[in-house]
């Protein structure tokens, strides 16, 4: 088995924007639904992790895109895992259509917990460290891994949200693309209409869940790039974002 994976999938105009192009959100969640199959196929998966109780929890996320693809368009998402340490592994994606075109590419950071206590658990106990043969080491990601969004005071309260029944995953927590879906909400149509988005990163710090109220703060770093700022009741921060827009 090759120890790159490549799925297919296409964008359902059900899946695209007022533009005609694929959401963000949706590109997130193919490239999530990637993981798991490639993970899968190799032995440490979801489905065979839930059976030992023990889970993956998605701890960073970076998508850069020179383009969307277009409704109807079908394109593969190539994903591969670029190095493993004791508790995080990290995991590249490449959005590619048929003819070999590059849409854009994408870096994360997976942590494995223990579904009972939700703590860090050691990624190489499963199956004697099988994931070691797997890192691919010569493949290019060539966008940059990213970092801590740092934020001052001047972020300001731009909305705050309840969480229902669809916000929440398998894990019992709020859902990562969902996060990712409410973050972009924070734009109007008018702003959509003029700019496209470049670079999301988003990086999950607590956890959150059904019932929860999310409060978004943002700081404008430039006139096209923005910090977000995700924080649950009490003000316990669940995550930060970074979007780039062009």
């Amino acid at each position: 088995m090759d120890k790159v994976g490549c799925y297919p999938f296409m964008a359902e105009p059900f899946h695209c924007d007022f533009s005609g192009r694929l959401f963000m959100g949706h590109l997130g969640n193919h490239m999530l639904n990637a993981a798991d199959f490639h993970s899968s196929a190799r032995g440490f998966g979801m489905k065979y992790l839930m059976t030992i109780k023990r889970s993956w929890v998605l701890s960073r996320l970076a998508i850069e895109m020179e383009e969307m693809p277009l409704q109807y368009t079908k394109f593969n998402v190539e994903t591969w895992v670029e190095s493993a340490m004791r508790y995080f592994t990290s995991r590249n994606f490449a959005v590619v259509d048929e003819s070999g075109k590059v849409y854009g590419y994408g870096r994360s950071i997976w942590a494995m917990i223990d579904t009972e206590s939700r703590q860090p658990t050691d990624i190489y106990a499963i199956d004697n460290g099988a994931i070691e043969q797997w890192i691919v080491k010569d493949k290019e990601c060539p966008i940059d891994k990213g970092g801590r969004v740092r934020m001052g005071d001047a972020a300001r309260l731009a909305r705050t949200i309840d969480t229902y029944y669809n916000d929440v995953d398998i894990n019992g927590h709020i859902n990562s693309v969902k996060y990712i879906e409410h973050v972009l909400d924070l734009w109007d149509m008018a702003w959509y209409k003029e700019h496209r988005i470049k670079r999301f990163e988003i990086a999950y710090v607590a956890e959150a869940h059904a019932g929860d109220r999310l409060s978004f703060y943002i700081e404008e770093e430039t006139p096209s790039t923005f910090n977000v700022r995700i924080c649950k009741d009490n003000d316990v921060e669940c995550c930060r974002s970074k979007v780039v827009f062009v």
